[in-house]
């Protein structure tokens, strides 16, 4: 085949393959070329080893049958990474049983508000100068906030920054399982020389090394020895080093030498924005009033953000139908998680009521005792993050009080929570109510 008639083919093929499979489409398909069509086998260049593992994971199904369906022939699909001649393997970030980028985390891809600022500005950090800021660096928050987009992002930037460095990037549950074989197989020392002579050491839900006596033994040597010769430490986990069970105190001590990092849930503004951020990866179009009803419906955490927004550009696909918020709602209709109403501002207030036993009256007045100041600041901290009311709104349900009070109450319990660990379990328990309350 002529070159131009390839380049054609394959062009066709691409929007194909994105019609027949819209959920796992990326804007960056078009940045993929043709290397090879012949002979039933169809060879694509991919920029980084992270982009040919995505596609070949969730994409080969699609392209083959996009081949197929445009050549009218059997095809074979090979996702190739355009490697440099004589370049070393060291820059690659997965190494043995490590994770593979996903080459959707990076800190581009990363909406930033309040409730997530200090993490991804100490991970920007570390990933511009490894070992010599942040180290270790420790993340926690729950489930579904973006602590592991953070952790690919940074090593993302490392890569692309320090060409020369080895990174090991895995879950704490593989450091756990490679450990027992090492013990098995007795090859401990193999084990060892693979963990403690890396640039850098990344491990997901650390929390994971929990009850583990012998886990916990090896991941202090591997720590203190990386330590110790100037190489970066990232952890993340869904508590604070000290609320991790059964964690040893050497390493919560060891832990906390760093800088420990709190993700919070993202506030209404910051979830529009993941919301449009996400739809855009995809090179979906979509509204801002749908993205406003997207974040106002799925408030947990961005992993349901982003299912919300695949369930309705899937349903939106197959029908074959444009996005309007009138199909948005039909297509997140009957899902439980995402029908709630609203949190209100009472329904706040009444919890914090509840808890702290003082009366609305009380929340309202003028009174400035810490037993009433407190409650009243929480109140407004969570109403801040739990809804979509302005500051003022917020206010005024609290005593008519300006913005800059409401902004100060967030401020203060904010502080409050990152420096008092029982604040910032009261917060969580405040908040696992509050977003329990039956709605009808």
């Amino acid at each position: 085949m002529a070159s131009e008639g390839i380049e054609s083919i394959f062009s066709d093929i691409l929007e194909r393959a994105k019609v027949l499979d819209p959920v796992n489409s990326r804007k960056w398909f078009d940045k993929l070329r043709v290397l090879h069509l012949n002979g039933g086998l169809l060879e694509i260049s991919c920029p980084d080893d992270s982009t040919a593992d995505y596609l070949d994971k969730h994409c080969k199904s699609s392209f083959t049958r996009a081949g197929q369906q445009r050549t009218g022939h059997l095809i074979t699909i090979d996702f190739k990474v355009d490697h440099q001649q004589g370049r070393q393997n060291r820059d690659t970030v997965s190494v043995a049983g490590g994770l593979k980028l996903h080459p959707d985390y990076t800190f581009d891809n990363f909406v930033v508000g309040p409730s997530n600022r200090l993490a991804q500005a100490s991970c920007v950090a570390v990933g511009q100068s490894p070992g010599t800021t942040y180290n270790p660096l420790f993340l926690y928050g729950s489930s579904g906030l973006g602590k592991t987009h953070l952790l690919h992002a940074v090593c993302s930037e490392v890569r692309s920054k320090h060409t020369v460095f080895v990174t090991q990037l895995l879950n704490c549950e593989d450091f756990v399982n490679q450990f027992i074989r090492g013990i098995e197989e007795g090859d401990l020392s193999g084990f060892q020389n693979r963990f403690r002579t890396v640039d850098m050491l990344v491990i997901d839900d650390v929390q994971f090394l929990r009850e583990r006596e012998q886990s916990q033994e090896e991941f202090f040597h591997t720590f203190n020895a990386l330590y110790h010769n100037g190489k970066q430490i990232i952890l993340s986990a869904d508590n604070p080093p000290g609320e991790i069970p059964s964690l040893e105190e050497r390493l919560i001590s060891r832990f906390n030498w760093g800088l420990v990092a709190r993700i919070d849930p993202p506030g209404y503004e910051t979830r529009v924005a993941i919301v449009q951020k996400k739809a855009h990866l995809r090179g979906l179009q979509i509204s801002d009033e749908i993205a406003e009803y997207v974040a106002r419906k799925v408030q947990a955490n961005i992993r349901e953000l982003e299912g919300a927004l695949t369930t309705i550009y899937a349903v939106a696909t197959t029908s074959g139908e444009e996005i309007t918020l009138k199909s948005a709602r039909a297509a997140l209709e009957g899902q439980i998680n995402l029908t709630r109403k609203p949190i209100s501002i009472t329904d706040i207030i009444e919890v914090v009521k509840s808890h702290f036993n003082v009366r609305l009256a009380d929340l309202q007045s003028k009174k400035r005792s810490q037993s009433i100041t407190e409650p009243r600041q929480i109140c407004m901290y969570l109403a801040r993050n739990l809804t979509k009311h302005s500051l003022e709104e917020i206010g005024g349900h609290l005593g008519g009080r300006d913005h800059t009070t409401v902004m100060h109450a967030c401020s203060k319990i904010d502080k409050a929570s990152c420096s008092d660990s029982a604040m910032h379990a009261l917060l969580g328990e405040l908040t696992k109510q509050i977003t329990q309350i039956p709605q009808y």
